[in-house]
């Protein structure tokens, strides 16, 4: 495949909710450029993108498929993304380097809760979207009503520049708004030249209107034209488009079926024609390495590299995998660069590109362009690597919190450094879950955006490391703290032959203000407790706050004073005051009025409004504070408080209450106390606990 100038090269990125149809329109994409000889399909396993054996058994997309194709002499660079809420990471990497998304909708559902997940994924990319609305021969489908779900939820930006010819079982071409011409197909990917429809015309006409209405929007000088000739040249609506389409007024809605490969070749001249290249879009800002400095990077091929790696993938046949994104410069076998996280040399050997499932060989990457580089030695998702002397370090992309936790230990007894090991490694290449030694809760609990995630990286461990794991239910990390005041003594008095141990420590515990923390409080006078020995006091209390008396959590937001007390001129010591100072504050403790106190999160649920009833019901059971319940789009919001106690496993209740639409996002707010009840169950708990410890 040969270099393309950046002007010439279209890097476009397939988004939209789970089963819309991104991998059957990027399989027709790769028929049309003649990548393939068939219409690879998802369903008989015999697609381009949907290849590996863990895209098979789940039937699902896990992680994105570059397909780069020759189009009208220009290079575009497709990007098949996920459409699983697991995955969305994949979505937000390949979005970091691409200058246009193509959202895909399902004609019959509209505007999912899946596409506008998404969609809000995206929202600090700024980066140019339109809409290909897919299965326009599914029963019951309409097209208008569609086109208006995608303006209810994304704004009247959303603008038909194609229309079907008849709809449903009765689909049978477009009409090109941009050019108004029609094209009836044949079912097989082929098209003609047809006249449009008299019962289209006035149809047409009206929704050219309306796109070039909005095409001149964009800019001040169009406006003025459109106002003053009542519409606008081919050349002219370009220019609005693809300035519209940059600045985010414009979202042009394409109509098709691409497993009937109908509207595809259509979708893919408007790419050729109107999608920003990289000369389009606004320059690239980068980090000066170890400053905070942003510059701009002009995409110039002779200017030294500075390449971001988004991607890092391991592959049998391929081993590790680079995918970068070139942004100033071309990179060429052999060429050395430095990887400015680590300052490590990088010599690449070959460069890649794919065509889904097939590697395709390049002689160079120029700026614009993305291009795959193997075996690199220190380089992983995030890294910025470039020509020596160029000191540049693009920002990392900020990827979703994780919403699910589950605990986990090896299956066999001495396999944790190879489980720690062996998901450090595919953290490198999968940058949205996170794995935490919680040595408070005595557990590695991984954060990861749901239960398909999570079962994709126990497979991957097996296979690849050759070590299983086993998941429990997380520890929630409780904390204690006291509602009352008291005020207690402790004498710590041992004799056992020669030098005794002596300390007599007198404390007042009251509580804190919540969030305070602790404090520490001496009132000696008189030199009852010599100044040397209040700092072992005062590490008494700290060790006797690490572990709670009701659950063993960390005590927090006490304040403890210490007042009076008595020492031994010979048998007093550090160690002496510091387990007096221990027991005391156990034992006043217990007569502070001591409570649980639990975190408590902040949860946005995003549903079809079908199903509020349910998931706000479930809230509740949950103890879930209902906060309120607002309009998104054709969905609604639902806010709440729950305790982190009830959202084990959320994530798949959620979709089983949702048919799958459901999704959510969960913050940490605070901490409460919990009720009586449920904290008498986690104090029976741990009681249990600690005495079958100690029996055994």
């Amino acid at each position: 495949m040969k270099a393309y100038a950046p002007e010439h090269i279209h890097n476009v990125c397939l988004a939209g909710a789970r089963g819309s149809g991104k991998t059957t329109l990027a399989d027709a994409a790769a028929f049309n450029t003649k990548v393939n000889s068939r219409i690879g399909s998802v369903d008989d396993e015999s697609s381009l993108f949907d290849y590996t054996e863990a895209d098979i058994k789940h039937k699902t997309s896990l992680s994105l498929k570059l397909l780069a194709a020759e189009w009208s002499d220009r290079k575009i660079n497709l990007f098949d993304c996920p459409g699983h809420p697991d995955f969305v990471g994949e979505l937000v990497a390949a979005a970091r380097v691409c200058d246009s998304a193509c959202f895909v909708i399902d004609a019959a559902a509209g505007a999912e809760v899946g596409t506008q997940l998404q969609w809000r994924s995206l929202s600090q990319s700024h980066i140019a979207r339109f809409f290909f609305v897919n299965k326009m021969e599914k029963e019951n489908v309409n097209w208008q009503a569609t086109l208006e779900s995608l303006k209810t939820s994304f704004g009247k930006q959303a603008v038909a520049v194609t229309i079907p010819i008849g709809q449903s079982e009765s689909f049978k071409g477009i009409v090109d708004l941009l050019h108004m011409k029609a094209y009836e197909f044949d079912g097989k990917g082929g098209r003609k030249e047809i006249p449009i429809p008299d019962d289209l015309k006035d149809e047409a006409e009206s929704e050219r209107s309306n796109l070039i209405e909005v095409a001149a929007e964009a800019d001040d000088a169009l406006i003025e034209k459109y106002f003053d000739a009542g519409t606008l040249s081919d050349e002219d609506i370009r220019v609005g488009f693809v300035k519209g389409l940059v600045e985010g007024t414009l979202y042009p809605v394409l109509f098709g079926s691409a497993q009937k490969n109908m509207g595809v070749r259509v979708l893919m001249d408007f790419v050729a024609q109107f999608a920003p290249t990289p000369k389009d879009v606004p320059t690239p800002n980068v980090f000066k390495t170890g400053s905070e400095d942003l510059v701009e990077l002009p995409v110039d091929q002779s200017a030294k590299t500075v390449a971001y790696v988004f991607k890092t993938a391991s592959e049998s046949h391929m081993g590790e995998m680079s995918f970068l994104r070139v942004l100033s410069g071309t990179i060429k076998p052999g060429g050395e660069l430095v990887n400015q996280q680590t300052s490590t040399s990088e010599r690449p050997a070959q460069l890649y590109s794919f065509q889904g499932k097939n590697r395709v060989e390049l002689q160079s990457i120029p700026a614009g362009d993305i291009g795959v580089l193997v075996k690199l030695k220190g380089t992983a998702t995030g890294s910025t690597i470039t020509d020596k002397g160029a000191d540049f370090s693009v920002p990392a992309a900020e990827f979703p919190n994780p919403v699910m936790d589950v605990a986990i230990k090896p299956a066999k007894a001495g396999d944790e450094d190879k489980v720690a090991s062996g998901l450090a490694k595919l953290n490198a290449e999968d940058p949205t879950f996170r794995v935490v030694q919680d040595a408070a809760l005595h557990q590695m609990v991984l954060y990861a955006q749901g239960s398909t995630q999570i079962e994709i990286l126990l497979e991957k461990l097996q296979q690849r490391y050759n070590v299983g794991v086993e998941l429990a239910r997380p520890r929630v990390p409780y904390r204690e703290t006291i509602r009352g005041k008291s005020e207690v003594q402790y004498r710590h008095k041992k004799q056992s032959g020669g030098r005794g141990q002596f300390g007599d420590v007198h404390l007042r515990l009251e509580p804190n203000e919540r969030g305070a923390g602790f404090q520490f409080i001496n009132e000696i006078t008189g030199g009852v407790i010599p100044t040397k020995y209040i700092p072992a006091v005062e590490k008494g209390v700290v060790e006797a706050m690490a572990v709670g008396p009701l659950s063993g959590s960390q005590v927090v937001d006490v304040k403890a004073t210490v007042y009076y007390g008595s020492y031994h001129e010979v048998d007093s010591s550090d160690m002496a005051f510091k387990i007096a100072a221990s027991q005391a504050f156990r034992n006043g403790f217990a007569d502070s009025k001591p409570v649980l106190l639990e975190p408590i999160f902040d949860v946005e649920v995003l549903v079809p409004e079908a199903f509020t009833g349910d998931v706000m019901g479930d809230m509740s059971s949950r103890r879930g504070k209902i906060a309120g319940m607002e309009p998104d789009g054709t969905n609604q919001k639902i806010k709440a408080q729950v305790p982190q106690a009830e959202m084990y496993n959320y994530s798949v209740d959620l979709r089983s209450m949702t048919q799958g639409q459901g999704v959510f996002s969960l913050t940490f707010s605070h901490y409460e106390q919990v009720p009586h009840d449920a904290a008498q169950k986690v104090i029976d708990e741990y009681t249990a606990q600690r005495e079958a410890e100690h029996a055994a």
